[in-house]
C-alpha cells in the first residue's frame, strides 16, 4: 500500500511524528512524506523533524509564506506533480491548515481517497479559516480519523457517517513517548521554577493582526503574578513590530521552543494561556489549567471539564481565568495513546 502522507505546519509535524513511526513499521506499506513548506522557518520546521525523530522528507515543496489564496495555489500546483507521479492509494492528511486544504482538493480532483486525520473539528466560528479548511477536507474525504467522540457527533451532525472511525488523538501518543526527558533542562533554560510562572503561546490571525486585541492580551498578561515564558511566533513577532508593542512587566520573551523542550514547559506551568487548538489539548492531557484567548474552543470537552476557560482577549476575564482554580476530577478525554496504531490498521483495511 502506498500513501502520500502531507504536512506543513508545526502542529502536523507533531501528529505526523506519531504516524509515520506505526506506517513505516508494517511490512508491505510505504510512505511518501511530502512536505510542503508553509512553515519554512528552522526554528518552525526543521527543529521538529530532529527533534521528534520525525523522517526527512521524500518531497519538498518549499511553497513559503502568502495569502491564504497564494499560498493554497501554490501547494496545489506543485502537490498535484507529486501525487500524479506517486500515484498513491491514500493520501492522509492533518488537522485544519492551508496545506490540509490544498492537499484535500488535489487528492479529490485526482480522484485519490483522503484519510483525514483530526477528523470532525469544529469551533463553530467560519471566520477562522482553519474551521473552512476542516469543513471542506472533511467533506471530500473517505476515512475520517477523530480524535474525540465530539468529533464524531459533529460529523454525524452534517451527515457524514460512512468511514468515521473514533480512533484517539494522535497528540496523546507522542506525549506518551517523548515528555520525560526535557523538564529540567528546559526550565533552566527559561529560567523558572516549576509552579512558579505561566506560559503563553499567541500566533492565530484573528489575535495578532488586530493591534486592540494583540495589545489587551499582551498587557493582560504582562500584568500576571508570575513570570510568562513567551515562545515568540514569527507572526507574532512581527505585528508586534508593525503596532509598536514592547513586552514589559511579567512578560518573558523567548524564541520558538522545540516541541520536546515546549512540553516540558507546559507541564511544570501554573496555567498557560493560549490561542492554539493543539496547545489547549497538550494542556489537558498534562493537567495544567489552561485560559483560551478565544471566544470558541474545538475542544469544548476541556472546558466542560473544568480545564479550560474562554477568555477571549478580555484583560479582566484572562486575569479571572488564571486565579481559577481547575475541576477536582480529570476524565481521560483524548485516549490511550495508540491512536496512530489504529490508523495504520484501518490504512491497511483501507487498501486491502
Amino acid at each position: 500500500m502506498r500513501i502520500v502522507s502531507v504536512v506543513g505546519a508545526r502542529p502536523q509535524f507533531v501528529k505526523a511524528a506519531a504516524v509515520t513511526r506505526a506506517l513505516r513499521s508494517r511490512p508491505g506499506m510505504e510512505e511518501i512524506l511530502v512536505h510542503t513548506g508553509q512553515h519554512y522557518d528552522p526554528e518552525m520546521s526543521d527543529v521538529f523533524f530532529s527533534e521528534l525523530g520525525l523522517p526527512a522528507p521524500d518531497r519538498s515543496l518549499d511553497v513559503g509564506s502568502g495569502s491564504h489564496a497564494s499560498q493554497t495555489a501554490a501547494i496545489m500546483v506543485a502537490l498535484e506533480k507529486v501525487v500524479t507521479e506517486e500515484r498513491p492509494e491514500l493520501v492522509l492528511i492533518y488537522g485544519d491548515t492551508n496545506t490540509t486544504l490544498a492537499a484535500a482538493l488535489v487528492a479529490a480532483k485526482l480522484f485519490v481517497p483522503i484519510g483525514h486525520v483530526e477528523a470532525g473539528m469544529r469551533s463553530f466560528d467560519r471566520a477562522m479559516p482553519e474551521e473552512i479548511n476542516r469543513l471542506l477536507a472533511d467533506h471530500v474525504s473517505a476515512m475520517h480519523l477523530c480524535p474525540t467522540r465530539t468529533a464524531v457527533g459533529n460529523l454525524r451532525a452534517e451527515g457524514i457517517t460512512d468511514g468515521v472511525h473514533l480512533v484517539g488523538d494522535v497528540m496523546a501518543d507522542l506525549l506518551h513517548l517523548s515528555l520525560p526527558h526535557r523538564r529540567r533542562a528546559a526550565l533552566a533554560e527559561a529560567g523558572v521554577s516549576p509552579g512558579e510562572y505561566y506560559v503563553l503561546t499567541l500566533h492565530r490571525a484573528g489575535n495578532t493582526d488586530d493591534p486592540n486585541r494583540l495589545d489587551a492580551i499582551l498587557r493582560a498578561a504582562a500584568k500576571l503574578d508570575r513570570p510568562v515564558v513567551f515562545p515568540v511566533h514569527p507572526r507574532t513577532a512581527k505585528a508586534m513590530e508593525t503596532a509598536g508593542i514592547r513586552p514589559e512587566g511579567s512578560l518573558r520573551p523567548v524564541a520558538p521552543a522545540g516541541y520536546l523542550s515546549f512540553l516540558a514547559l507546559t507541564s511544570e506551568a501554573r496555567a498557560v494561556l493560549t490561542d492554539s487548538g493543539g496547545v489547549q489539548k497538550e494542556a489537558y492531557m498534562l493537567a495544567v489549567p489552561c485560559v483560551t484567548l478565544r471566544a470558541e474552543t474545538e475542544w469544548p470537552e476541556t472546558v466542560e471539564a473544568g480545564w479550560n476557560v474562554l477568555a477571549d482577549a478580555d484583560p479582566h476575564a484572562i486575569i479571572a481565568g488564571v486565579e481559577r482554580r481547575p475541576a477536582a476530577d480529570h476524565p481521560d478525554l483524548f485516549g490511550d495513546g495508540r491512536a496512530s496504531e489504529r490508523i495504520a490498521d484501518l490504512c491497511e483495511a483501507f487498501g486491502a
